[in-house]
């Protein structure tokens, strides 16, 4: 359960910093935090089941390669996520909050975007000892819980705490990668 606890707030990480970015440059009211939270927590929640599903498809031909798989996804991810962290995005401005459609279609969008390392990381949920489903609503929740709030106070925050985040999150998944790896080929 702890492992799934780590691996749902390593990958709430980039919506994380999208949600400062949002609630930086939108308005901030309570019901747009838990909105953001809520789409992102969603995407999130769904997108490792998706990636599951696909990965059940294969379970036989997978089943004597799976820990590597993990390994590199959560390592290739994890290297993504650093690299994002650390670069200098001195001419990356947040577009302003809009309203109307136009408003969730940009959430959705971030909510997908930021979703898709789920997915990837989806595949490795067979190998957590917790069931799927379960695991899919932690990674929701998670991301829910980090979000709203993270929306509701950009302005306090501020945007440089989201490369902090994006690096944390990049470590995290290399550090899950390795644990997976070590655990099923008997390092550990």
């Amino acid at each position: 359960m702890i492992s799934v606890f780590i691996l749902a707030l390593a990958l709430a990480m980039d919506a994380f910093a999208v949600s400062l970015v949002r609630g930086a440059a939108g308005p901030r009211s309570g019901w747009r935090a838990l909105e953001t939270g809520a789409a992102f927590g969603i995407a999130q929640g769904v997108m490792p089941l998706i990636g599951w599903a696909l990965g059940a498809l294969f379970v036989g031909w997978l089943a004597a390669i799976d820990h590597w798989i993990a390994f590199a996804l959560l390592a290739f991810l994890g290297y993504r996520m650093l690299r994002e962290g650390l670069e200098d995005d001195d001419d990356e401005e947040a577009e302003p909050e809009t309203s109307g459609t136009s408003h969730f279609i940009a959430l959705l969008v971030a909510a997908i975007a930021t979703s898709i390392d789920a997915a990837a990381a989806g595949l490795t949920l067979e190998l957590f000892s917790v069931p799927v489903l379960l695991s899919c609503l932690i990674i929701g929740a998670v991301t829910l819980v980090l979000c709203a709030p993270a929306y509701w106070f950009a302005a306090r925050i501020g945007p440089a705490l989201g490369k902090r985040a994006e690096v944390l999150g990049g470590v995290v998944l290399i550090g899950l990668g390795v644990k997976i790896l070590a655990e099923h080929t008997g390092w550990l």
